[in-house]
């Protein structure tokens, strides 16, 4: 087999056979790599026979026309048919009929919408968006908007037993709205595995569609139905992280009381709006709830099959007639984790229905994780649109030499194309459901995303490319019609002109206070983006506090993670002049006066890196609750897993008297009059 060959197969599945590291170094993927990548996405390489064979399948399945195509609203619409009439009918009726140009070349469309095009036999699809995705300047004219960014999990409220729920989040931004907040971006809230509360990363959820039930609330429903709370309830509400396993298997046994109640109790409204909700969400909420009623089943006879790839073959299908009657079977066990969804989903509805009534004009961002666990709820029901077979990372680079596995999948470009782009737009539009904006993680996977086959190392990977365009179109026609923001989160190594394409589309970037700097110093808060979000840090970063006082670097070295005794030298060096160089743009935008704190006193650069990020031009400002309360520990510390309480620290006062303490109140009114003159670069 010529590598020649190989490479030709691999570039039209969509893989590339070579990679710029962060230093602009190329490497060429190994041809045993290519191969294995290929095989996973059902394009068999392994001689010549099966490339020629493989080559031949992508081009059938080119087809005539795919279920969905976009287009950019006012432009001629290029379809790769032949010439020929065509009838177009528009979302709110109206039609157009015509003739298509050679190359089938459509008038241009000023409405933006999905709208139903025939071409001859061909029917399709056409999702037309706008030039770009709704702005903050959109929400509030004239205004430089600031919001906060919280932890869920860590909000307090009494009753909550232990975890951070939506009720908490309600009395939050109501406070966080009386103080002048436009937005607050909250931790992902995707569903996870009832049935096994060990596992709780945000970013690994079981589906990217569903919510998280655990930070569901039972009094958000009429007091009847209410059960007395256990006994373990208020120790677990006292501690000071969130004991995932303990509360989750709690608060379960709670909400299962309170289904008991409600299932045995006369029909009243109640019932009529929960039959609405199963109603409304339909296959996607029947799904989730039949997978975790079977992962209960499976799992819980035997620990080792706690995948649904290692279930007995007919259940490893959703549509297999013995999922079926397992859901006839257990169907109160089905309605009861449907019950748990239609909590979750009243109280995320509440908590926006609250910002809105605070005055915020964009109010909560969700966070919209890169991947999903294989093992999950979405997978197990999208499998002809998920990677199987593959989990996504990052290649090596200076700060992970041997590169990232992070153990979840993706969409499939092929799989999504095929079926006319209907999951990515469902996780999307789940995302904005009660949202006035979303946060797209790892937002480069809307281009290319790091492929690994199960069981390889990250370095035995290739970047696989995504139709970026379309998603981009799909995403400012999502935005547009929800009224909402999109953040996407593009730190790391970029793609060349990705981030001015983001810009482009309405989708603002971050700009870390860590990583606005070049051989000149910091940089000065008006050279800032402004198509972003400002942002001191984020959950994966040291906290101001952190960072002034090197406690990042403290626990990492404590950990090992900071390599030997003359890389941890050249860590404190460097952050000892970083102190020094930061301090002086502080003094350059006046946010910080005198001599430089010293790293044991870091509230005067906490209070200073406010107001410096304050007068970014960006967009809009996001500040951390931890920074906020000028707090040295960050949520996450990536490399570890139980080195390192990540996701589990809770903020000491309740969510609605958090942000009183003078101090606080100082630093957001600092933030507030940085806003007012904010000045940026375009």
């Amino acid at each position: 087999m010529s590598d020649a060959d190989l490479i030709a197969l691999a570039e039209a599945a969509g893989l590339a056979p070579r990679w710029r590291d962060a230093f602009g170094k190329m490497h060429d993927v190994a041809p045993e790599v290519l191969r294995a990548v290929l095989a996973a996405l059902g394009t068999p390489a392994g001689s010549d026979a099966e490339v020629a064979d493989s080559r031949g399948g992508l081009q059938h399945e080119e087809g005539p026309l795919p279920p969905l195509l976009t287009a950019d609203a006012g432009q001629p619409i290029a379809v790769p048919a032949p010439a020929g009439r065509f009838r177009l009918t528009l979302e709110d009726g109206t039609r157009r009929e015509g003739r298509a140009e050679p190359r089938a070349l459509l008038p241009a469309i000023d409405v933006p919408g999905y709208h139903a095009l025939e071409l001859g036999d061909i029917r399709t699809t056409l999702a037309v968006a706008p030039a770009h995705g709704f702005l903050p300047e959109d929400a509030a004219p004239g205004r430089k908007l600031w919001g906060l960014a919280v932890q869920l999990y860590a909000l307090r409220r009494a009753g909550d037993g232990g975890i951070g729920d939506f009720s908490a989040l309600r009395r939050f931004v109501a406070i966080a709205g009386a103080r002048g907040a436009a937005a607050v971006a909250i931790s992902p809230v995707h569903a996870q595995f009832s049935a096994d509360a060990d596992r709780f990363s945000p970013y690994a959820p079981s589906s990217r569609v569903m919510l998280n039930v655990l930070h569901a609330d039972a009094e958000t429903i009429p007091d009847a139905y209410l059960p007395a709370r256990p006994e373990q309830w208020a120790a677990l509400e006292a501690g000071p992280m969130v004991d995932w396993p303990a509360a989750g298997r709690l608060r379960l046994a709670h909400f299962r009381r309170v289904f008991d109640r409600f299932a045995a109790a006369p029909r009243a409204a109640l019932h009529e709006a929960f039959d609405a909700f199963r109603a409304e969400q339909g296959d996607l909420l029947e799904s989730h709830a039949r997978f975790e009623a079977l992962h209960a089943h499976v799992f819980g006879a035997d620990a080792t099959r706690w995948n649904w790839r290692d279930w007995p073959e007919e259940y490893r299908s959703p549509d297999d007639p013995a999922v079926a009657r397992f859901a006839h079977t257990h169907a109160r066990e089905v309605a009861f984790h449907a019950f748990l969804q239609f909590l979750a989903d009243r109280g995320s509805a509440a908590a926006q229905q609250a910002a809105r009534a605070a005055g915020m004009p964009i109010g909560l961002i969700s966070d919209l994780a890169v991947g999903t666990d294989l093992g999950g709820s979405h997978a197990w029901s999208r499998q002809d649109q998920m990677l199987m077979g593959l989990t996504i990372g990052a290649p090596p680079d200076v700060l992970n030499t041997q590169g990232q596995n992070w153990g979840i999948t993706a969409f499939s470009p092929a799989g999504l194309q095929r079926h006319g782009y209907a999951g990515f737009l469902e996780m999307l539009r789940a995302a904005l459901r009660h949202a006035g904006g979303v946060r797209i993680d790892h937002a480069m996977g809307l281009t290319r995303l790091w492929v690994v086959p199960e069981g390889a190392s990250p370095q035995q990977g290739a970047y696989l490319r995504f139709p970026s365009d379309d998603l981009l179109r799909l995403l400012a026609l999502e935005s547009h019609r929800h009224r909402a923001v999109v953040l996407g989160e593009d730190l790391g190594t970029v793609p060349e002109g990705f981030q001015d394409r983001l810009g482009t589309r309405g989708v603002m970037g971050l700009r870390v206070l860590w990583f606005e700097s070049d051989d000149d110093g910091f940089r000065p808060p008006g050279r800032w983006t402004r198509r972003a979000v400002a942002m001191t840090s984020t959950h994966d970063l040291p906290t101001v506090a952190g960072w002034w006082s090197g406690r990042d670097l403290a626990l990492r070295e404590e950990l090992g993670l900071l390599g030997d005794d003359k890389a941890i030298w050249f860590e404190h060096e460097n952050r000892a002049r970083d102190r020094v160089r930061l301090w002086e743009a502080f003094r350059g935008s006046r946010a910080g006066l005198g001599e430089v704190p010293p790293p044991e006193k870091p509230e005067p650069a906490v209070d200073a890196a406010i107001r410096h990020v304050g007068a970014a031009g960006c967009e809009l400002a996001l500040l951390p609750v931890e920074d906020a309360l000028g707090l040295p520990d960050q949520p996450n510390l990536p490399g570890t897993l139980h080195e390192h309480p990540n996701w589990q620290r809770r903020l000491a006062l309740p969510a609605d008297r958090v942000l009183d303490d003078p101090a606080v109140a100082a630093r957001l009114a600092s933030l507030a009059e940085a806003r007012q003159t904010a000045e940026g670069e375009t």
